[in-house]
């Protein structure tokens, strides 16, 4: 397919826009695009705090294919490394723990943890040499709400500058307060885009998630896009007379209200009165995502039930969108489809992504 800016064109009304070209999500120059484009010029969550708590904590990564080294310096400022030793290109670290230097395992070259080469094994006589030459390529790192983000972009614009009112409205949440309590991954047969568009809208919920259905009020689900990203949020639930089963959360308030925060172009925060969990989606081919999902909550509580319920509800959910989206996904390739039509209440969310998408698609 060729690759021109009128492919990705979606108009700004959503009374007349159409959803992005079938093709969109299974071409595979079209994913090689979206990687220069998208992937290498965005802030990606890579970690969370807790892996570089105190100075010398480390741990090692890739994004977009590049290996990284994430650090917390001796100043306590954090660093980000390309894990790549400037001798040969062995590996200036491996794994994660607690270093006071890095030694790389192929040649023996040591760095500290600014980066700073320290010494260079068996380079005596080379000539115009100079260890200055010679430190670890740095890479863009920052911190926020407990995650820890890296930009492969050196020009890109600060963090907290693309997260605009985000920060405001997430912080309410005690994320800052909360442990990871538990990982998990699910390799799903479809497009990242695929996934991104189910998860921006609550319109499949009372037809897919019948449980997490029971627990939001759907007539007052509630969708804002933002600039680089759209919060969905819903009032919770309370037990209600006659419920056969007992609800989540027992009292409804007005302040009680789960929010989900999708941030451009591949993480999302989901926030609970009680928990936070991360979902970072990554495209590993045109059709075969990878979703990555950490549950958050109080130290105190990783031993409750409700601890274990709280990452069990979410699983059944993942588990529900995992297999819509991969239905979805075979059925892009029919013959019978090739675009389609938002629904102007239920699916602004939706609208707003592929208008984030076509912008960046379209620019040279």
């Amino acid at each position: 397919m060729e690759i021109t800016p009128e492919l990705f064109h979606v108009n700004r009304d959503i009374e007349t826009a159409w959803t992005l070209a079938a093709s969109l999500y299974t071409d595979p120059n079209v994913f090689a695009t979206e990687k220069q484009r998208i992937f290498n010029r965005t802030w990606q969550v890579v970690g969370h705090a807790g892996q570089v708590d105190s100075p010398g904590d480390y741990f090692t990564t890739e994004l977009a294919g590049e290996p990284l080294l994430i650090v917390r310096a001796t100043d306590g400022k954090l660093r980000g490394f390309y894990n790549v030793c400037r001798h040969r290109a062995g590996p200036a670290a491996e794994g994660c723990g607690s270093r006071k230097l890095f030694r790389c395992g192929y040649h023996g070259w040591t760095y500290d943890l600014d980066g700073s080469l320290i010494s260079a094994t068996e380079i005596e006589g080379v000539k115009g040499f100079r260890v200055e030459d010679f430190a670890l390529a740095p890479v863009r790192t920052a911190e926020w709400f407990n995650l820890v983000f890296v930009n492969l972009d050196p020009e890109a614009e600060p963090l907290l500058h693309t997260l605009g009112e985000l920060t405001a409205q997430a912080e309410k949440f005690p994320f800052a307060g909360m442990k990871l309590f538990e990982r998990r991954t699910y390799e799903m047969k479809c497009n990242w885009k695929a996934y991104v568009d189910n998860y921006l809208e609550g319109y499949h919920l009372p037809s897919v998630h019948p449980g997490l259905n029971r627990e939001l009020d759907y007539n007052a689900y509630v969708v804002e896009p933002h600039a680089g990203y759209v919060r969905q949020f819903s009032p919770i639930r309370g037990a209600q007379p006659g419920d056969a089963t007992p609800r989540r959360y027992e009292q409804a308030r007005e302040d009680l209200t789960t929010d989900y925060f999708w941030i451009f172009p591949n993480w999302m925060l989901n926030c609970y009165p009680d928990n936070i969990s991360l979902n970072i989606v990554l495209p590993l081919e045109p059709e075969k995502t990878l979703a990555i999902f950490e549950w958050y909550l109080p130290e105190k509580d990783h031993a409750t039930p409700a601890a274990r319920a709280s990452v069990e509800f979410s699983d059944q959910i993942q588990i529900e969108d995992v297999a819509i989206c991969e239905t979805v996904q075979r059925n892009l390739r029919s013959r019978s489809y090739s675009r389609g039509r938002y629904s102007i209440k239920q699916e602004k969310g939706v609208h707003a992504f592929h208008r984030m998408y076509s912008q960046v698609m379209q620019r040279p």
